[in-house]
């Protein structure tokens, strides 16, 4: 029996937002390109109070893992040091500690290599550049080194009137569009979008399984509309992003393919986009001056952020 491959859907819509050698052959960070200097000049400019909103999860061993994804741990914090009087007794004591932790376990950011289709990387690169010792060769986390530009609250569970999404719902392209017009706001090029399904609210009342599963998502027609917008980045505040189960049966993880590979858009997880949302609303705007730069952990396919959005 020969392995299941991807339908021919999927590879007419990679062909129509393909950006491969659109940087360059040697690109590593895909539409990030797209956040110029006056990208972010004009991103200053939304700034309006100072109101700065956290949209990152608390990092703890109660996380929103739950051991579904191999290997993916929630943070485990230990002290190796205690009021430790280094140069000796009487000396300025120190506290030390350390984490072991997996890089996408909380709020994060994907690295275009985080996910691999038909043996490539984004801008065509073999997906066995990716290697047990090294990482990421090409596209690891540690190539984004800023990442400040204006940011877009798409609500789409408060345009549509509701508090959080139902688990089957994908949000479309048009429920895009219909955020946009309940915000008057509109998606420029460059732009970092966050998408609100309210999802996270599951985790925050403490079910951890429910939040991941059955969960609202992007649905695989989103790609187009963020490449027709060039969109630099796109997080949401769900555990698997797209929604889960898929929309079409047995094609799993087919935007991560479209928006990481073919793309290379950055996706961003397991963001806390509850304040945000309560701020937008009461300040009547929807868009922001969002700073967002990753850990910049060499080889890494992922990494934690906290990111900050300032009104």
């Amino acid at each position: 029996m020969s392995p299941p491959t991807l339908p021919p859907e999927f590879h007419d819509i990679a062909r129509r937002v393909n950006n491969w050698g659109r940087w360059g052959a040697d690109d590593e960070i895909g539409t990030l390109n797209l956040i110029t200097d006056d990208v972010v000049r004009r991103a200053a400019g939304e700034i309006r109070t100072g109101r700065r909103v956290p949209l990152a999860l608390p990092l703890q061993q109660d996380g929103v893992q739950t051991g579904v994804i191999p290997g993916r741990v929630n943070p485990l914090h230990t002290m190796v040091q205690i009021n430790q009087e280094l140069f000796g007794p009487g000396t300025v004591a120190t506290s030390d500690d350390a984490v072991t932790m997996g890089l996408q376990a909380a709020t994060h950011w994907d690295a275009l290599t985080h996910a691999s289709h038909s043996g490539k990387i984004y801008n065509g690169r073999p997906a066995d550049t990716i290697t047990a010792h090294e990482g990421a060769r090409f596209s690891g986390i540690g190539t984004v080194r800023t990442l400040v530009s204006r940011g877009v609250l798409l609500d789409v569970a408060r345009a549509r009137g509701v508090d959080r999404l139902p688990g089957d719902h994908a949000v479309t392209p048009e429920d895009l569009s219909e955020a946009e017009e309940f915000g008057r706001v509109r998606v420029r090029p460059g732009d970092v979008v966050l998408v609100r399904t309210g999802q996270v609210q599951t985790y925050l009342a403490g079910d951890r399984h429910g939040y991941a599963y059955p969960s609202p998502g992007l649905s695989v027609r989103t790609p187009e509309w963020f490449h027709a917008r060039d969109a630099a980045a796109v997080a949401n505040d769900t555990l698997t992003f797209e929604i889960f189960p898929p929309e079409i049966e047995n094609l799993w993880l087919p935007v991560h393919a479209l928006d990481l590979v073919e793309m290379g858009m950055l996706q961003g997880q397991n963001w806390d986009l509850e304040p945000l949302s309560t701020a937008c609303a009461e300040e009547g705007r929807y868009a922001f001056l969002l700073s967002a730069t990753p850990e910049p952990f060499v080889g890494g396919t992922g990494t934690p952020v906290a990111p900050v959005a300032v009104l």
